[in-house]
């Protein structure tokens, strides 16, 4: 009976150290989301460099818009974006905009030379494209230094962030997206241009690859009010 007592008090125990964890956690992300909602809209500019085995993409321009709460266009001039879709963002504020979610901590480690708390986020949507969201975050000046986000629709991706002019709002200056080409689905509409027709052994070494997309910021223009119909077509 005794032995009993002891066990139901470390399971209780344990379940409050638990909870008092995701509290945390939930604190952090509301932080977190808190810097990031100082952004109602941007305008920026900058410039993307595709690295993918089987497109011919050269460095292009690229404008992106966004908007409260989720709403996120990227258009690249002079060509077209193969950024997967499905849920597939650039952005964390777009990423950040889910509601309903568990937080758990997992752990601490170093990232891009910045100490950082590894939250992962389970929505509670099961409709929600998104199946876990693990953060990377430097809690001593509440950014997001890295984002590993599994999908239903395209696999698993990776986003690392740098950040220095806009910091304070948590726009980064660099993005760099990684994702498996095994899982890429390329966006309807879209024709690609390869280097050479893919054989049988080609596509079994791109299923081995990861593809990269890197976005140079140049410019914000932030808080000055965009029209829906720019995220319409």
């Amino acid at each position: 009976m005794k032995g009993i007592k002891i066990l139901c008090a470390l399971l209780l125990a344990l379940m409050h150290v638990q909870y008092s964890a995701a509290q945390d956690e939930t604190a952090l992300i509301e932080k977190v989301k808190q810097k990031l909602d100082q952004v109602h809209d941007y305008v920026a500019t900058g410039r993307m460099k595709t690295d993918v085995a089987f497109i011919k993409a050269p460095v292009g321009t690229v404008k992106i818009y966004y908007k409260q709460p989720d709403y996120f266009r990227l258009i690249r001039e002079g060509g077209i974006s193969i950024l997967p879709k499905g849920g597939v963002t650039v952005n964390m504020n777009a990423i950040m905009a889910t509601k309903s979610y568990v937080a758990l901590f997992a752990g601490n480690t170093v990232t891009d030379g910045f100490p950082t708390r590894i939250v992962k986020l389970l929505p509670m949507n099961e409709n929600n494209d998104i199946v876990l969201t693990t953060l990377y975050i430097d809690e001593k000046n509440l950014l997001i230094r890295k984002a590993i986000t599994t999908t239903k629709e395209n696999g698993t991706y990776q986003i690392n962030m740098q950040y220095g002019r806009y910091s304070n709002l948590g726009l980064p200056d660099k993005v760099i997206f990684t994702f498996n080409t095994q899982n890429y689905k390329i966006p309807k509409g879209v024709t690609l241009e390869m280097d050479e027709p893919l054989t049988d052994t080609d596509r079994k070494k791109m299923q081995q690859k990861n593809g990269k997309v890197e976005i140079d910021y140049a410019s914000y223009t932030i808080n000055k009010g965009l029209p829906q119909g720019i995220f319409n077509n």
